[in-house]
């Protein structure tokens, strides 16, 4: 199968909030804007990612399927997770729902969440434990 696009939906009651939040603060911009669907799409990167909201009541979605998200995380790799800490929880003053962490397979982040309740993981790749290094495939880290 040949893959021309792939991105996450999020079906909410919270349609504009939830756009706008995801533009505010992690930087996407509006290629389509509707009462219903918000399509955004983050250009600064080298990958166009994309993310899409929609009215969790519309027609478009099977009627026994038309509830709000849940148990979903969204993963954020960022370069300096630090920072991204400064800005979305000490200055942007989002909720913390895990306070920063090293993990011994490889990840420094936090959790926060959007309007939601969707859990935001940023996240910041960093060596593994040597107990961990045997799982991976491929070395996706860079030793300081």
């Amino acid at each position: 199968m040949l893959v021309n696009g792939f991105y996450p939906v999020i079906l909410t009651e919270k349609l504009e909030k939830t756009a706008n939040f995801y533009e505010m603060n992690f930087g996407f911009k509006p290629i389509f804007k509707s009462d219903w669907y918000v399509s955004l799409k983050m250009k600064e990167n080298t990958v166009p990612y994309e993310l899409a909201i929609i009215d969790s009541t519309h027609e478009t979605i099977p009627s026994n399927y038309r509830k709000v998200v849940q148990g979903l995380i969204l993963n954020f790799e960022v370069d300096h997770v630090d920072d991204e800490y400064k800005r979305l929880i000490h200055s942007e003053k989002l909720p913390i729902i895990q306070d920063m962490k090293d993990e011994d397979f490889g990840q420094r982040h936090f959790i926060t969440s959007d309007p939601n309740g969707i859990l935001i993981d940023v996240i910041q790749i960093i060596p593994p434990d040597e107990t961990y290094r045997s799982q991976f495939n491929e070395k996706i880290w860079s030793e300081k």
